[in-house]
């Protein structure tokens, strides 16, 4: 694949997401991807992701992903993103709030044929629960 091609991809992962539209995420995630960081309870494969952002869509209903800064290589795709939603539904323990989170992340996929085989991460989950109020607390 060249850089074009994963950079698409990246993004029809990023639409199915932002749209909410979860089942596309199948054509775009390798059934044996392997995912350096997963999320608490993310399964694996397509359905792991699937599942994973269904839940953030249940607790942020109104969420997106904005790309903030991306560069790509004929294999891989990274990238730097804001995420914003409102809380309404559970998440982490936590019920809705109505409270509105902004936090930032970044990712690298590695792309074969189309597909994410290969993802490592880190999005701010600390961030999230200080922005819906959890009682949080840090030891020093």
């Amino acid at each position: 694949m060249n850089k074009e091609e994963n950079k698409k991809a990246q993004e029809k992962f990023g639409d199915a997401i932002n749209s909410g539209n979860l089942e596309k995420l199948r054509e775009v995630v390798a059934q044996d991807v392997v995912d350096h960081d997963p999320a608490p309870n993310q399964g694996p494969g397509p359905q792991g992701y699937i599942d994973f952002f269904g839940m953030m869509r249940n607790a942020f209903p109104d969420m997106q992903v904005e790309v903030e800064h991306l560069v790509a290589d004929e294999d891989n795709v990274a990238f730097a993103y804001t995420l914003t939603g409102t809380h309404k539904g559970e998440f982490m323990g936590v019920e809705g709030t109505n409270k509105p989170i902004n936090v930032r992340g970044m990712q690298i996929s590695r792309f074969k044929n189309g597909k994410m085989v290969e993802r490592w991460g880190s999005s701010d989950e600390l961030g999230i629960l200080k922005q819906i109020g959890a009682d949080v607390l840090i030891k020093k």
